[in-house]
């Protein structure tokens, strides 16, 4: 390859009057101090966005500016390029012929870099300007370890095979780092990292062991052969959680931390004995992540606000509701954090503890040793607490116990695993509980789901069919005629799914004169009567359906989560 001059990229920005002179001299004095490169420094100063100054290098060095998100990308040759020098250049092989290759690259100035890849190449390089962001993420895509899972799992049946099944010698050696069961699970996790995963199931079945990832609500699947490895995964994952190895017939259950890819990730894990072996789900819980200020959750604005005057009232019952893994604890954990004060105590009654809140004081229910909501309640009531956060009503005890605090001057936050806010008034009733104390206490529901957001990159107009249409005007009143629908075709960036990411649905149910009045008479159908009616009610169907209109989710998603189509 010619050798090429050293490009001094800020120079040839201010002679070509994309930015000034005093901004590059801003961006050189920022650039001492935090180490980045100068374009990534003068993208984070705002001083021209990342397309202009893609175009701009595109221009200048005469090579072209590729939307790697769309590129119709062949992973076989991508994958020629080992991960380690993709990531640590930032680029991606994207054609490889007999004479020269074609490199994405997120710094084409990067001239040492250029010339290292081009002796580990040993062929001309024909060079691409790509975002570096979407060059990360499709790094992230292709770089994925479903096939090195295989290959530690074949080491790992290969092994098992040799030490005739000897699982707790194999955990426990002195080499356990590499052991290939470590090596597995390590590259499993990873994998989970990459794309997001929010729980991983690992289940032996007769003939092959599957390793499922929970992605945007929606379970992936890895098939493996090697279904004779499945205990030594259990063990080790077992060891990992404190949990008894020898216990295979009682479901259990535990938790551990774990470092992944720059990541503090907590790990709930819950072992349950089936036919085939013991079936182990994970729930990942990224930290570092930090808590979502209540702000930041999407809750449309209309209902947001009304919600945060309620969290702000000093009594009452709050509760927030909705089907497992519709974000429940996500929404509480950022109330708390709306209300958490010096002068306020907060005392909170979980199972589990997810995350751990500064000034809060977080128990672990325990019912093994009695632990239960009702009898950290009954001990927090004596703890002076100005607020209550119960992780889940169960039960007719611990429902009267909370009604009861939340009429005795404390505020009091609770859950159900219920369809929509209506349901959980009629569900307390259904319990047992008074419906005059329920009147008394309770001030507001908030119900959720999440539906998925369609992926920005593919994102197109679309028709829906006739039978979508009528529901639409049948259910929600709306004629399709005044809605441009959109729908993701599937790209590389979403892998082909059409989606990217979840959003959340929100119903907010306050309560009035008339509600009130059906639950002090133990009325469910007069309750759900005047709850429809009550002002400012939306239902999840009208409120996703304002999310079809802007073009962030499909209506195959509105129709998901009402349980009327997909």
């Amino acid at each position: 390859m010619e050798t090429k001059k050293k490009i001094r990229i800020g120079d040839l920005l201010v002679q070509n009057q994309v930015i000034t002179h005093d901004q590059l001299m801003a961006a050189l004095g920022e650039q001492k101090k935090t180490g980045k490169k100068l374009g990534r420094t003068l993208i984070d100063l705002n001083y021209l966005s990342e397309i202009e100054l893609l175009n701009f290098l595109s221009r200048q060095l005469q090579i072209p500016f590729i939307d790697i998100a769309q590129y119709q990308r062949d992973d076989s040759v991508v994958s020629g390029l080992p991960e380690s020098i993709a990531r640590r250049f930032r680029v991606m092989l994207l054609e490889n012929n007999e004479h020269d290759v074609l490199l994405a690259m997120a710094d084409p100035t990067d001239l040492m870099g250029l010339d290292e890849l081009t002796r580990i190449l040993k062929k001309r390089i024909r060079q691409a300007v790509v975002k570096e962001g979407d060059l990360l993420n499709a790094i992230d895509q292709v770089y994925r370890r479903t096939n090195e899972i295989v290959s530690f799992a074949d080491q790992l049946h290969d092994e098992l095979a040799d030490n005739d099944f000897d699982f707790n010698s194999l955990i426990t050696s002195t080499e356990v780092a590499e052991a290939p069961v470590v090596k597995l699970l390590q590259s499993i996790f990873e994998d989970a990292v990459q794309i997001n995963a929010s729980d991983i199931h690992i289940e032996p079945d007769e003939t092959v062991l599957r390793i499922r990832q929970r992605v945007d609500g929606i379970l992936n699947e890895q098939i493996l052969n090697e279904v004779k490895i499945a205990s030594a995964l259990v063990v080790r994952l077992k060891l990992m959680a404190g949990l008894n190895i020898s216990e295979k017939r009682l479901p259990q259950d535990g938790r551990f931390s774990i470092q992944v890819k720059g990541k503090a990730l907590d790990i709930r894990l819950s072992t349950l004995p089936v036919s085939t072996g013991e079936s182990i789900v994970m729930r990942l819980l990224d930290h570092s992540q930090g808590l979502l200020d209540l702000s930041k959750l999407g809750i449309p604005e209309n209902i947001l606000n009304r919600f945060k005057k309620h969290i702000k009232n000093p009594h009452g019952l709050i509760l927030v509701t909705g089907p497992t893994g519709s974000g429940k604890t996500t929404t509480l954990y950022a109330a708390l954090s709306e209300v958490n004060a010096p002068d306020t105590k907060i005392i909170t009654a979980e199972d589990p503890v997810e995350y751990s809140i500064p000034r809060i004081n977080q128990s672990q229910v325990n019912d093994k040793v009695g632990l239960t909501f009702a009898s950290v309640l009954r001990s927090a009531l004596r703890q002076d607490p100005d607020i209550l956060l119960v992780g889940e009503i169960r039960d007719i005890e611990t429902a009267e116990i909370a009604i009861r605090a939340s009429i005795t001057g404390h505020l009091v936050f609770s859950t159900l695993h219920t369809n929509s806010a209506i349901e959980s008034a009629t569900r307390l009733l259904d319990m047992g509980v008074e419906g005059y104390i329920l009147a008394s206490a309770l001030q507001v529901i908030i119900a959720q789901r999440l539906v998925r957001r369609i992926c920005d990159h593919c994102l197109s107009s679309t028709d829906i069919e006739e039978s979508q249409k009528n529901w639409l005007l049948d259910v929600l009143k709306e004629d399709s005629k005044n809605i441009d629908f959109k729908h993701g075709k599937g790209c590389q960036n979403c892998n082909q799914t059409g989606y990217k990411g979840r959003i959340g649905v929100y119903e907010l149910l306050e309560m009035t004169t008339e509600t009130l009045d059906a639950l002090r008479k133990n009325d469910s159908a007069a309750f759900t009567h005047a709850a429809t009616k009550t002002p400012n009610y939306k239902s999840f169907s009208e409120c996703a359906l304002n999310f079809v209109r802007q073009g962030v989710t499909t209506l195959d998603e509105v129709m998901r989560i009402t349980g009327s189509g997909v």
